[in-house]
């Protein structure tokens, strides 16, 4: 399942912000990025929905998997994962924007260890207690 639109992240300058701003936060198999969210950053029309407790993306390279698919796989898992995260954080907590990397190798690892560190590496961001 996707991500709900409220909490896509989308736009060239959000992402080139996160990558040289955001906090990073290595895993064995994936990489974090954190920060505040900055309204001014995104698009006009993503500005004027309601404000979301966070916005997140998935990237995933060809590097990870050169098959299409599994790619796809991979980023539909990470993103149901996310969506249910999104939607336990409190409304009155500052809004974060997450943007996770899967580094290559992590497409044959199994699913379970993806999603375990995926939650680790959020609780080591301070997002999830």
């Amino acid at each position: 399942m996707v991500l709900p639109r409220e909490h896509r992240l989308r736009g060239r300058f959000v992402f080139d912000h996160l990558y040289q701003q955001g906090v990073r936060h290595h895993g064995q198999w994936m990489v974090l990025r954190t920060m505040a969210a900055r309204d001014e950053l995104l698009r006009s029309e993503l500005r004027r929905q309601a404000p979301s407790p966070c916005r997140c993306a998935v990237v995933i390279s060809t590097k990870v998997s050169k098959r299409s698919v599994q790619r796809n796989r991979l980023r539909r898992l990470f993103h149901d994962h996310l969506r249910l995260f999104c939607h336990a954080q409190a409304p009155e907590q500052p809004a974060q924007w997450i943007l996770l990397s899967l580094k290559p190798g992590s497409a044959e690892v199994p699913d379970d260890d993806l999603l375990g560190e995926c939650s680790m590496l959020l609780q080591k961001a301070g997002l999830r207690p």
